[in-house]
């Protein structure tokens, strides 16, 4: 019977089945009760099977909050089980992280799906708004970017969401504060739309409402992060906070702290620990206005400065009752709001603060009427140089490394790139250790007194070693002073030890008494960046005959930091080798010879690179926390400061090449205006491009030659036919002179030919005249008769001698005009030579043109030539020029990130290194 009963059960459904019913019921149903209650079936599968119920009903969900959205009970159930869906059952047999990608993908491919969700931040219904910023946040969580830019796009989307902040809810405004704190995490866009939303007003309301730092709990760190967020790298928001009084309300926050901590009570010990994470957070977003080489970085500190914070932050830093890593963090940032900043850095160094050395004494406090007085306690003050000489100076135990390191780091700032500064603070010094006075915050005091192995607190000499390094770092005025520092008088016959000499001293000492291998470390740090690019510095050093030898001893000793103080030694011998002169001490020549026979030109690259290897220099980024860094002897891991590093790893190279160099060759330095030594640069420049260049030079060497040779025979064609034009001239001109002398000489015979005749004629003439005068007269006499014979004989005669006469006239201009026709055919002939003469001169004359304009051409090629190179060498110059550039960027993108806390990998660091 049961049999029969079982066998006409319908069959049992199964959970997929179950959700697909539902889901085709939450499609298809028109009553809102139906969908209501499909919508209650898929949540109580979405924790067990959240892939199937996202599947099959997802996109009617969200379609059942666009249509039902204003029924608020159907809203609540759709929005749970959204939620359930992105949070799963850790049992669940469906339970993959997939899912979630999945559900964002779904909501962020569509803007009108994130729309939704923004709509119903407008109700101040509790549950829609609570659960659709849960919603928003689980999305964001899978899909960041595109949450960010649907967010974004949407119409006021922005605006709903800031607008939580001013929910009375503590759950509701905490959620949207989580939700706004995830979403401007690396939008910079959404950073200056909730910027501009009065953003920051309503966060500083809320760290009020909530008790300020003492007394707000994690609410204040979500506020904190949030502003963190939003004033992260981003220039246009922190104007913003500064135009809108933001400086102003960070001050009235320190100062609330600090009376808080003043005050007869106290803060309670449950609260403080609270307090000091609020604080430490407040001071962090303090220094995101201070990134090194930031535009807006010196005005963020004169606006801070204004509004009363960098004093309220260093008298929380010098406070005795704050907890230390507080005290530590309000040092580093005071140490921004100063640094690089000339005015304020002078200003700061007239501050008063309380001793450090009474700091831990508290005067009684005076009461009225058994109230305690609203008033700090009366505490010796002294000058904030002092003090922060005295936290990081003064005998202690390491447990107080943080604040020791801080204070260190104050006083680099205070120093940094002012240099009457530098030369106050180390004439001051210098006086002091001159004088009989023994001062213990004294760094030269401390680094020049002999080394009687202090190994208990080896930071003490350390913390001196970087003040004066970073005193004297590319500072050549210092360095002059400091070089004024020695021991003895001369006129006394007492031996005079310098300043250089008795740090050398000290660290061969120390060395061979086993002291703390920072100790050494911290001496050799002063020495290489003291002897950098200083001949003189190097000299003194050299002036000591066994200082080199001590340091090639110390490179091949053994030693518990082997590594580290190896290599500085080998470093600091390459520095003295490279600025060292042939007037030195120790020639140059002579130090060559040494280093190459005692300490190998292998050894001395072992002991660089390992030391260029090693994590402490490779990945150097100096905490102030001294816990993960600390060894077996309770020491923190922190051997070189920060910028000792920079400098090696930037000169890392060039050292390591100086064995390499000619002792003949000298380098150039230098320092004020003077320079010092023999330049090198331009062999050591191209001798790196000569390879390159060789080719092309080549080529253009054998273009130049070809031209040279076509130019020369141009020129010995255009020579001969010069010398062949003027052959022809001078025949020419011979003949020409000739014609005219045989014409002068024809000329000359005719007219003495001519005046012979004539004269002989006139002769004749004249005697046939007297002749017929005589026998006229002697006809006369004799006859009267035959007068008239004699008359018409002598009337022929007469005649006859008149024609004879006449053909002789005739005879006489017959002989002009054949000799006048000679002349001028001869003149016609010497014409023609003339014209023809002409013409191979002009033919000639074009040829030399044309020679010469071919030379013209080939010189330009020249030219041409040259130019190329110049060219050539321009390019080479700008390339090596971008990429200087290029290493500075990266460096000081590498110390803002270092100086934000953000880590920087081994990748980067090895492609320095490629560089370098």
């Amino acid at each position: 019977m049961f049999r029969i009963l079982e066998a006409q059960a319908p069959t049992k459904q199964n959970a997929t089945d179950t959700i697909n019913t539902l889901s085709g019921r939450l499609q298809s149903a028109t009553l809102l009760e139906d969908r209501r209650a499909a919508i209650l079936g898929l949540r109580s599968f979405a924790k067990l099977y959240p892939a199937s119920v996202a599947s099959g009903g997802l996109r009617n969900l969200i379609n059942s909050l666009n249509h039902d959205g204003e029924d608020v009970d159907t809203t609540k159930v759709v929005l749970e089980t959204l939620l359930m869906l992105f949070n799963p059952d850790e049992s669940s047999p469906e339970a993959s992280d997939d899912i979630a990608l999945w559900l964002a993908d779904e909501f962020t491919q569509r803007q009108e799906n994130i729309t939704i969700l923004l709509d119903l931040l407008d109700r101040h219904e509790f549950f829609s708004r609570l659960y659709a910023l849960q919603l928003i946040s689980a999305i964001s969580s899978a899909r960041p970017e595109r949450t960010q830019e649907c967010v974004y796009t949407a119409p006021l989307g922005v605006s709903r969401l800031v607008a939580i902040l001013d929910d009375q809810r503590e759950a509701v405004r905490t959620e949207g504060l989580l939700l706004l704190t995830a979403l401007t995490v690396s939008s910079s866009d959404l950073q200056k739309l909730v910027a501009f939303e009065n953003a920051f007003d309503r966060v500083f309301a809320i760290i009020d409402a909530e008790g300020s730092l003492t007394h707000g709990g994690v609410v204040v760190q979500d506020c904190l992060s949030l502003l963190a967020n939003l004033l992260r790298l981003n220039a246009s928001n922190q104007s913003f906070f500064r135009e809108t009084g933001g400086a102003l309300k960070v001050a009235a926050i320190l100062d609330q702290v600090r009376r808080e901590e003043d005050a007869p009570d106290g803060v309670a010990d449950w609260a403080a620990s609270q307090r000091d994470k609020n604080l430490w957070g407040l001071l962090s977003v303090v220094r995101l206005f201070l990134s090194t080489g930031s535009p807006g970085t010196q005005v963020n500190q004169v606006a801070f400065w204004q509004n009363g914070v960098t004093p309220l932050i260093l008298e929380i830093a010098f406070h005795p009752s704050m907890d230390m890593s507080i005290r530590a963090e309000a040092l580093a940032t005071c140490a921004d709001l100063i640094r690089g900043n000339s005015s304020l850095q002078e200003r700061f160094a007239q501050s008063d603060v309380v001793s450090p050395s009474e700091g831990s004494s508290k005067l009684s406090i005076p009461t009225i009427n058994g109230d305690a007085l609203k008033i700090r306690n009366a505490r010796p003050t002294v000058n904030v140089i002092q003090g922060l000489l005295d936290l990081a100076l003064a005998v202690s135990s390491v447990s107080s490394f943080d604040l020791r390191f801080a204070a260190c780091g104050c006083i680099k700032a205070y120093v940094y790139g002012h240099g009457p500064i530098r030369l106050h603070f180390l004439a001051r010094a210098r006086d002091g250790y001159v004088s009989d006075e023994h001062e213990a915050d004294n760094v030269l005091t401390i680094l020049l007194e002999s080394n009687d192995g202090h190994t208990g607190d080896p930071y003490r000499h350390w913390i001196a070693a970087v003040i004066l390094f970073h005193l004297l770092y590319e500072d050549p005025d210092a360095k002059q002073l400091a070089m004024e520092i020695a021991d003895g008088d001369a006129s006394k016959g007492e031996e005079v030890v310098t300043c250089i000499q008795s740090l050398t001293e000290n660290l061969v000492i120390g060395t061979q008494r086993g002291c703390d291998g920072r100790v050494s470390i911290a001496y050799l740090m002063i020495l290489c960046g003291w002897l950098y690019e200083d001949p003189d510095a190097v000299n003194d050093f050299l002036g000591e005959g066994s200082n080199v030898q001590s340091l090639i001893h110390m490179v091949l000793q053994p030693h518990p930091q082997k590594v580290l103080l190896a290599g500085l030694c080998a470093f600091l011998l390459g520095i003295i080798y490279e600025f060292s002169t042939k007037d030195s001490p120790v020639p140059r020549a002579t130090l060559h010879e040494i280093l190459t026979t005692r300490l190998g030109r292998e050894q001395y690259n072992d002991k660089m690179t390992k030391l260029r290897e090693s994590p402490l220099v490779r990945d150097c980024e100096v905490s102030a926390q001294m816990s993960p860094y600390e060894t077996f002897g309770g020491l923190p891991e922190v051997y070189f400061d920060k910028t000792f590093v920079d400098f090696l790893k930037d000169n890392y190279s060039r050292v390591l090449r100086a064995m390499d160099r000619d002792p003949g060759i000298e380098v150039s330095v230098v320092a004020n205006g003077i320079q010092k030594g023999i330049s090198r640069e331009m062999v050591d420049s191209l001798r790196s491009q000569l390879e390159d260049r060789s080719k092309a030079l080549q080529k253009a060497e054998a273009d130049v030659l070809t031209v040279e040779r076509k130019l020369g025979q141009e020129q010995a064609d255009h020579r001969k036919s010069q010398e062949g034009a003027a052959i022809e001239l001078n025949r020419i001109k011979s003949i020409n002179e000739s014609l005219q002398r045989h014409h002068e000489e024809d000329v000359h015979h005719i007219e003495v030919t001519n005046q012979r005749i004539l004269q002989e004629v006139q002769e004749a003439r004249e005697k046939l005249v007297l002749s017929l005068r005589a026998e006229a007269q002697k006809s006369k006499r004799e006859s009267e008769d035959a007068a008239a014979k004699v008359r018409t004989r002598h009337g022929a005669e007469t005649h006859d001698l008149k024609n004879s006469i006449r053909k002789l006239d005739m005879m006489i201009e017959k002989l002009n005009k054949d000799h006048a026709q000679d002349l001028r055919t001869a003149s016609e002939e010497y014409s023609a030579n003339v014209t023809l003469i002409e013409a191979r001169l002009q033919r000639a004359e074009e040829r030399a043109t044309e020679a010469e304009e071919r030379a013209a051409t080939a010189h330009h090629s020249m030219e041409a030539s040259d130019v190329h190179r110049s060219s050539i060498q321009a390019e080479l110059d700008d390339l090596l020029m971008v990429l200087s550039d290029l290493e500075e960027r990266r460096a000081k993108d590498k110390k803002r990130l270092r100086a934000l806390g953000e880590p920087v990998s081994d990748g980067e660091e090895e492609d320095e290194v490629d560089a370098e």
